[in-house]
């Protein structure tokens, strides 16, 4: 039988030294970095295996990272009895002040927890120290650290308390870690989403929800409590509804509250039931401003008992529905459609053949409309129209359908062409022979000239009601005269960029003029064009002084909208004389004297007082115009300053 191994002093060798002797003795490959030991080196490292113990394997990466982070079994152990000892040292000391301690039988005791007590102090002592000398190292890193001196220069703290917030950040809890919550007290994984506390400390999920309700409980109730400004949008939206006409001072009364609600909700209405037509019609403005009129809404405004349809956004109608209409509103006598793109022959020619009388046309955009469609239509339809408006036809609606009104339309009314590229001198002349025409509005692309609108006031202007002719530039002093001969019943005169009228003329128009008051006056842009000399006008071109005095003398007392825009040559004297102090104009609401360039302060301080009943002013391009004290509940638009525009509600 073999003997056991027996080392020199006599005693067995352990388990460990002789697994080590049979690796290096057996096992091919070395361990580490040694190679094969002969049988002499082997006997050698067995009598150090004995004395040392220190037999080193492969480690683990968990144990690599401790050893890397200087924490071993030791050091945690001498912590936790550090510790302890603390923890034991407190309560001897809060046990000795209260006197609560219990005199101890044994005097061997007493001496034994003495001894204790000392070495727990002096334990804690040392661990206090040794975390006080730990942080002060951190803090010296800290503040040689290049995010420390950048933090510096941004913040005027101490260095101490800096240095402090970065350890802080350096030493919260990363996602993966465990933290203790700040509010509860209990032990949770951190999460990108953990959230900290009110002391700046992490807090667990069922915390954090609570807080969060908390914090919008709050920020709901301070809303109540504060008075939110006005953003930028909803200062837009008012400065858009100050330039579209449509701006009222003052709370909306309750019917434009509801009507509003129902065209932002327009999705939920099945049926507008029997509501008046003016709420309709404003329903349906609203509706086409923001673009929502289309196939399915269209159905909430056509009931066969109706006989009028407006539709003032037509973009997204396609011919179906344009058929529809016709279909479903039998009794319609009056038809407005603008941005009628898709309003084309196959829809002329259905309406052609439907037994529909139609009373009025409005029509804007039909492009798409050929004009021997049109002349089909006024053939077979014409005897009924008393209303026909026809804008950016362009090339469809020329001097030939024009033409053919005087004969197939003996009952027309109301005649108004604009922006069309087709209608010349030739068809204004046949204009002429509508013997029944009270309103009469022409925008012509081509050049006109004077003759044809002489003809036209020498034959229907005793009859007429408004007169509107738009960027006739050729047009001189005759057509002025004509009007002040013929005309005795009209109420609105529009003649803009007129480049030939005089001051004179419009003198002359206006004194001893038979005509009633006008209710309404465009005059826009009549005034002298010259590059070179833009403010020379030695043959008074255009509306100044004497033409402008006339007009206010003759149509102030009913004067309601006055437009003299960009009429540059009325100079300041001339407005101070008609708005001074003793002079009225009850029924003025709005003014429009933009591009005026003598218009100052004084000047709209005056018209304020002189027209009580004033309610917008528009002064863009008055560079002179500075800082006017608006009266309450008037409006005052295009003030040169940064605002651009003001609303004044607070001066008497």
């Amino acid at each position: 039988m073999n003997e056991r191994p027996v080392t020199r002093s006599g005693t067995p060798p352990s388990f460990a030294c002789v697994l080590k002797t049979c690796i290096l003795t057996f096992h091919p490959l070395s361990i580490g970095h040694c190679t094969r030991s002969s049988p002499a080196m082997s006997n050698h490292n067995l009598n150090q295996g004995q004395h040392g113990r220190s037999i080193r394997g492969p480690q683990s990466a968990l144990t690599d990272f401790l050893a890397s982070q200087n924490i071993s079994a030791s050091r945690i152990r001498a912590e936790a009895q550090a510790r302890r000892a603390s923890a034991t040292a407190d309560q001897a000391l809060t046990a000795s002040a209260t006197g609560t301690s219990q005199p101890s039988a044994n005097p061997q005791d007493e001496y034994d927890e003495g001894v204790s007590f000392m070495s727990a102090a002096a334990a804690a002592r040392h661990a206090r120290a040794q975390k006080r000398k730990k942080q002060d190292e951190a803090i010296e890193k800290i503040k040689k650290s290049r995010a420390y001196k950048r933090r510096k220069r941004a913040h005027s703290e101490s260095d101490d308390d800096l240095a402090l917030a970065l350890l802080d950040e350096k030493t919260t809890p990363l996602p993966g870690q465990m933290s203790n919550c700040e509010i509860c007290g209990k032990r949770f994984t951190v999460t990108p989403y953990s959230r900290s506390g009110p002391e700046g400390g992490l807090v667990c999920s069922p915390c954090g929800r609570k807080l969060s309700k908390d914090e919008d409980a709050n920020k709901k109730a301070n809303k109540k409590r504060e008075v939110v400004p006005k953003s930028g949008a909803a200062r837009r939206k008012i400065q858009s509804r100050i330039l579209d006409g449509t701006y009222t001072v003052g709370a909306k009364n309750l019917m434009t509250l509801c009507i509003e609600t129902l065209a932002s909700n327009i999705h939920l209405a099945d049926d507008l039931g029997d509501l008046p037509p003016p709420v309709i019609d404003r329903i349906a403005r609203l509706l086409s401003k923001s673009r929502l009129l289309d196939s399915r809404t269209l159905d909430l405004f056509l009931q066969p008992h109706h006989d009028t349809i407006k539709v003032y956004d037509a973009a997204k109608l396609k011919s179906d529905d344009f058929i529809k209409i016709f279909q479903s509103v039998p009794q319609l006598k009056k038809l407005k459609l603008r941005n009628a793109i898709q309003f084309t022959d196959t829809v002329m020619q259905y309406l052609a053949s439907r037994n529909l009388a139609l009373e009025s046309i409005y029509v804007h955009g039909a492009n798409l409309l050929g004009e021997d469609v049109w002349l089909a239509y006024l053939t077979k339809k014409g005897t009924h129209l008393r209303s026909l408006q026809i804008y950016y036809t362009d090339r469809h609606f020329g001097d030939a359908a024009v033409g053919l009104l005087p004969g197939v339309c003996p009952n027309l009314t109301r005649l108004k062409i604009c922006h069309n590229q087709q209608l010349s001198d030739e068809g204004i002349e046949s204009i002429a022979k509508l013997n029944r025409l009270e309103h009469l509005s022409l925008q012509c692309v081509k050049k006109t000239n004077t003759d044809p609108y002489i003809s036209v006031i020498q034959k229907v202007g005793s009859q007429l009601q408004t007169f509107s002719i738009k960027k006739v530039s050729d047009v001189d002093d005759r057509l002025l005269d004509a009007i002040h001969e013929n005309c005795t019943i009209l109420s609105k005169l529009r003649i803009t960029e007129s480049e030939f009228m005089t001051d004179a003329g419009f003198a002359r128009l206006f004194r001893g003029w038979k005509n009633r008051p006008l209710k309404f006056v465009d005059f826009q842009k009549c005034r002298y064009v010259d590059a070179s000399k833009p403010r020379t006008n030695e043959h008074m071109v255009g509306l100044c002084s004497q033409g402008f005095e006339a007009l206010m003398e003759h149509s102030g007392a009913g004067l309601q909208y006055l437009n003299v825009h960009a009429c540059r040559h009325i100079p300041r004297e001339a407005f101070e004389r008609v708005f001074s102090s003793g002079k009225t104009y009850p029924q003025l609401r709005d003014l429009e004297i933009s591009f005026c360039e003598d218009v100052n302060d004084f000047v709209v301080g005056s018209i304020f007082r002189s027209c009580p009943n004033l309610r917008e002013v528009n002064v863009f391009g008055c560079m002179k115009v500075k800082d006017v004290r608006v009266p309450r509940g008037k409006i005052l638009v295009g003030v040169p300053n940064a605002v651009g525009m003001r609303i004044e509600g607070v001066d008497d």
